[in-house]
């Protein structure tokens, strides 16, 4: 059975401000597929998954995510590509003057969820695939970094998004809570969500093995399973 492409890149190239971040890139991402992207820092990780989410522009080449010429990207379907996708941060960006059963709120509400009761029902399904349903009622500042991730990555399943784009998601976290968040990412792929992460640990790679990909010398390349 063939996968469906979810992400195509041909011959891209990324800039920012003038400097090149990435050039001749070739790319594929399946449906379901989880993939590390490792890469020093300042070797075009985050920009490359900041292009995805239509943050930085395609400068060059063939972009396809989801059906989205990224190239021809208006700012008006920037909020609906978006939507498609679940976007999890280092710094875990939540809001930090309510409660994470809020913080999930406001996210649904943003994206035109409009009954209660599905609001509810949608924020009890997350917070338990992400095995913080007892945390609901805590503010931000009351849950360990580990927590706080597990919300983030909760926040990004809301609309079931195809694609999780990952950005260090463990880079603030002890070895431990970072093995438990990469692991519970890779149970969300298990389920059908493809994932992107980017990091320069390679002890995780190494520990939940699944496809590497390198960014070096502005180029992105395979490394093998």
């Amino acid at each position: 059975m063939r996968m469906d492409t979810l992400l195509r890149l041909d011959n891209v190239e990324i800039s920012r401000d003038e400097n090149m971040i990435l050039r001749g890139c070739n790319f594929t991402l399946q449906n379901g597929e989880f993939v590390y992207i490792i890469g020093k820092v300042g070797s075009g990780k985050s920009s490359l998954l900041k292009s995805l989410y239509g943050e930085i522009p395609i400068k060059e080449g063939e972009a396809w995510l989801m059906g989205y010429d990224l190239r021809k990207l208006k700012r008006k379907d920037i909020p609906y590509l978006r939507r498609k996708l679940g976007i999890v941060f280092q710094d875990f960006q939540l809001l930090t003057d309510r409660s994470v059963i809020k913080n999930l709120e406001f996210t649904l509400k943003a994206t035109g969820w409009k009954k209660k009761n599905e609001i509810n029902a949608r924020i009890e399904e997350v917070l338990q695939q992400v095995g913080m349903q007892t945390k609901g009622y805590k503010m931000p500042h009351e849950l360990s970094g580990g927590e706080q991730q597990r919300i983030v990555i909760a926040r990004a399943l809301l609309n079931h998004p195809e694609l999780i784009l990952a950005d260090e998601p463990t880079g603030n976290l002890d070895p431990e809570t970072s093995g438990q968040i990469v692991q519970l990412l890779h149970d969300i792929c298990q389920k059908g969500t493809a994932v992107m992460m980017t990091t320069h640990n390679y002890t995780l790679v190494h520990n939940y093995p699944a496809r590497v990909v390198k960014c070096e010398n502005a180029c992105l390349s395979d490394v093998g399973e």
